[in-house]
């Protein structure tokens, strides 16, 4: 049996790494993974550390370890027990691990628990590895219910003494034990003198959210505080409880009685826990932040310059790069950004945690008169617009931004139709070769499939791409490539000795010679890096007609994939071995070798089976692109990579020839930004950021084509650690 792995773990080391508590991260040496779980709810992982004993992971995030545990459970349920005169009745929700349960039984006035937890296979896990957590889950006190606690508590009125909300953070299963209709329903379930205790993140990472999170609470019930412990393995060391109480002017500092048989909780402890750090306590009691600022934009302008005036920037779509974009304009705290998608929850989840941004619905693509008057208003409304929306998207958003005098950045190609607008925008306000090759590709231990290509979204886009004529110049004559051809072009780039490239040009390079003002260049051509064998399965694609874009009147709902590969290739029947016969003959495979290989890929692909298909939009391609896309999509924990390389052969006077390379080599980081999110979303956020530092006067578009434009955005770039390796041979 192969030995257990999950992408938490690298090289035996645990790394807790989320966009909760950004640039930093816990790690633990794992000595042996005992138990992987994708239950109905969540991810489990349970694994023996070196030093901290067993560990129960959710979703990627420890929630508790046999060292520290105790820390947490002894605090979250004594600390509301120990404040009330005398509980009974005790509902936990959450806790399906047992340690709640165990402390509140510490409670001899106890008589009743109730669990309720909305994953049972927490329960069972827990029951495994985690023992002495979960014995007494079987106390003949303790009831446990399988179940959500916000649908358990709905019908529930003056039942319990204390509630003690035992969850996650605030997002998946957790999410809505912290809105306020949850804790309209918790106040309505206790009885008279009740109290409610709930996990409430640490100081250290979530001051803003315990602020706010301690004001809901307030519109709930008459008395609430905030007290906090020490937890090793938890982000930042610290973990809070939010305490409240039905009874207005409840003393929660002062306990009621002692507990005994407890290794971090006692009378003082308790007292403690309520005392607040000062850049805690005037947050929460006076809306205060006192906090130190560092960082970009942090230190004061320097005598004599004025300070910078708020400046107002809408960001559209929610691409990958969107949220590093943003973080970089909100690196100047006289921004205030907008977010804007379709879909208001999207917008949200970009937002989430920056401060200085606010989240919109905007429909740019809708042709309705009330929308259209909504976005235009929106673009008029701010200083700079950042377009990420896809390339389609952007005349419109170009005519918005001309209507409203609006800066604009866009990460687009210049396309015909945007330099039909160029008068628009006006009015309102020796090299002898020249290569420039870029991939986005799957770093190499992620690249297993046929293809060694993996898709952010939708497959179509990258396949269509692929099907596109290439227009290039080489040794001064003018090439063209039809599609169908395209990957017969395909040549080995020797870029770097540890990866197997190959290169074809892509769309139309001749205009590069007036654009990058080289034309006197002979060769002149762009395009594309995939990995070796990316080819060859392609055009065996094309040649089987499953890139066919027309609407095929026999494709219809109920044919399987066989049957379509079948009707695509014309074989006699839709048998495998028959198909398999038919796909050599059309591919004419130039050796053994290919054949297999990429026979082999297209049954993991399945278009030999005997699965049913989902057909879209009546074709081929979308039909294939709808079955490639959650095969090939990226996968949590893996990274990607942004291989670049342009290359310029100069001819100097005395008649040398050189050559000069500039190459970037990025990859993306496990669980946070893909290198292509980072080198798209950084740089548009600094060009943003030079528009509205003033640093351009002209009016019109502008492409980073020339010396003027891009050698600021380099040197910021640089500064990042962002920056390209130029050599010259």
């Amino acid at each position: 049996m192969a030995p257990l792995t999950h992408r938490t773990i690298k090289d035996g080391w645990f790394r807790e790494i989320s966009p909760e508590w950004r640039g930093q991260a816990m790690t633990l040496k794992v000595n042996k993974i005992f138990h992987l779980e994708q239950s109905k709810y969540q991810d489990i992982l349970v694994f023996a550390s070196e030093t901290y004993g067993n560990v129960l992971v959710l979703d990627g995030v420890v929630q508790c370890t046999e060292r520290d545990e105790f820390s947490y459970q002894e605090m979250i349920a004594h600390l509301p027990l120990a404040s009330h005169p005398s509980p009974k009745k005790v509902l936990v929700i959450g806790g399906g691990d047992g340690g709640v349960v165990r402390e509140v039984l510490k409670h001899s006035t106890v008589e009743e628990i109730i669990l309720c937890d909305i994953d049972e296979a927490v329960i069972r896990v827990a029951k495994q590895y985690l023992p002495h957590m979960s014995h007494l889950m079987s106390d003949p006190r303790v009831t446990v219910h399988i179940g959500d606690g916000f649908d358990f508590l709905e019908e529930q009125a003056s039942v319990y003494d204390a509630i003690i909300t035992d969850c996650s953070d605030p997002v998946g299963p957790a999410e809505s034990l912290f809105q306020q209709a949850y804790f309209e329903r918790v106040r309505r379930a206790l009885r008279p003198g009740g109290n409610l205790s709930i996990q409430a993140e640490s100081l250290w990472l979530h001051v803003e959210a315990i602020r706010d999170l301690h004001g809901l609470l307030k519109s709930v019930f008459p008395t609430v505080e905030y007290a906090y412990a020490s937890v090793p393995t938890y982000p930042s060391g610290q973990i809070g409880f939010m305490l409240a109480s039905t009874v207005d002017g409840q003393v929660f500092q002062k306990p009621t009685r002692a507990v005994v048989d407890t290794r971090y909780y006692n009378w003082d402890v308790h007292k403690a826990a309520f005392v607040l750090p000062e850049f805690g306590r005037v947050m929460l009691r006076e809306g205060k932040d006192v906090r130190p600022k560092f960082g970009l934009g942090s230190l004061p302008p320097p005598p004599g310059v004025a300070p910078s005036k708020t400046k107002r920037v809408l960001l559209l779509g929610s691409a990958a790069a969107a949220r590093p974009c943003a973080e970089y304009v909100l690196r100047e705290p006289a921004n205030f950004l907008t977010i804007a998608c379709r879909t208001l929850s999207g917008a949200q989840a970009l937002a989430r945690d920056l401060r200085n941004a606010t989240a919109v619905s905007l429909d740019v693509g809708s042709q309705d008169p009330k929308k259209r008057a909504e976005f235009e208003k929106a673009v008029a409304e701010h200083d700079l617009v950042i377009s990420l929306f896809p390339n389609i998207y952007h005349v419109d958003v170009i005519k918005a931004a001309i209507k409203g005098k609006t800066n604009l950045v866009a990460t687009s190609d210049i396309t015909p139709a945007v330099l039909a607008l160029k008068n628009d925008v006006q009015e309102a306000g020796i090299i002898k070769e020249f290569y420039s090759f870029c991939g986005v590709l799957p770093a190499p231990e992620c690249s297993g499939n046929p293809l060694g290509y993996k898709f952010y979204g939708s497959p179509r886009e990258d396949l269509h791409t692929l099907l596109d004529s290439a227009t290039y110049i080489e040794n001064g004559k003018q090439v063209e490539v039809p599609g169908k051809e395209l990957m017969d072009t395909a040549r080995p780039s020797f870029i770097t000795p540890a990866l197997a490239l190959v290169a074809f040009p892509n769309r139309d390079s001749v205009p590069l010679r007036e654009v990058y003002g080289i034309p006197e260049a002979e060769t002149v051509v762009r395009g594309s890096l995939r990995y070796q064998g990316f080819p060859e399965f392609v055009k065996a694609l094309g040649k089987l007609g499953l890139l066919d874009t027309e609407r095929k009147p026999w494709l219809r709902e109920g044919l399987t994939w066989a049957d379509i590969t079948q009707r695509a290739t014309a074989a006699p029947d839709a048998t495998q071995s028959c198909l398999m016969a038919r796909v050599k003959e059309l591919c004419q495979f130039s050796s053994e070798d290919e054949s297999r290989r990429i026979l082999s890929g297209l049954k993991w692909i399945g278009i030999f089976s005997s699965e049913k298909a989902e057909i879209y939009d009546g074709n081929i391609l979308d039909t294939l692109c709808a079955r490639l896309e959650p095969l090939m999509r990226f996968e949590e924990g893996e990274r990607d990579l942004v291989i670049l390389q342009q290359k310029l052969v100069v001819e100097w006077a005395d008649g040398r020839q050189e050559t000069i390379t500039s190459t970037l080599e990025a990859y993306g980081e496990p669980d946070g930004y893909s290198a292509m999110a980072r080198y798209m979303g950084i740089p548009c956020g600094i060009a943003a950021q030079m528009i509205l530092n003033g640093d351009s006067t002209s009016s019109g578009i502008f492409a980073p084509h020339t010396k003027e434009t891009c050698d600021p955005i380099r040197r910021l770039l640089d500064e990042q650690g962002m920056g390209l390796v130029e050599k010259v041979g």
